[in-house]
């Protein structure tokens, strides 16, 4: 084998995957994060980073919950500050810009769709504080 990692999408996970992450010598590890979804981002996130593990995120469109929560909004304006045309991109790129993350994977049967994923790879990305900015927008929006 040439990597060593440890996947899981459910929260209830978490304090056992911590505990991997201190006493285990892993190479990556996969986790659940959106931008309406932080709770990776309290201590596995950050361990991951400060203990040099690749991170993969899973569900960055939580599974299709955000889809239902901006239907039929257009993306604001001020997402073309870091180069996102479309909602995808900006899920994507909230995603990707947190700076334990390796990689993102949007899963897709559609062309259509993986071509605008990968629009969320090029350009800018958010700072700091466009991310937070992003969190706040949505969190205004109706719940899924």
């Amino acid at each position: 084998m040439r990597y060593i990692g440890v996947t899981s999408t459910r929260a209830s996970q978490y304090p056992y995957r911590e505990q991997i992450m201190r006493n285990e010598p892993l190479d990556f590890i996969g986790v659940d994060y959106a931008v309406d979804n932080l709770e990776s981002a309290q201590i596995i996130l950050p361990l991951a980073q400060e203990r040099k593990i690749g991170v993969m995120i899973y569900l960055p469109f939580g599974r299709t919950r955000l889809w239902r929560r901006v239907s039929g909004r257009k993306i604001p304006a001020w997402a073309s500050e870091f180069d996102a045309t479309s909602w995808a991109q900006f899920f994507l790129k909230y995603v990707i810009s947190h700076p334990a993350v390796t990689v993102a994977t949007p899963a897709t049967t559609k062309v259509s769709h993986m071509l605008d994923n990968l629009g969320g790879a090029i350009g800018r990305l958010p700072n700091e504080a466009m991310r937070r900015r992003m969190m706040e927008f949505v969190d205004g929006l109706p719940s899924a």
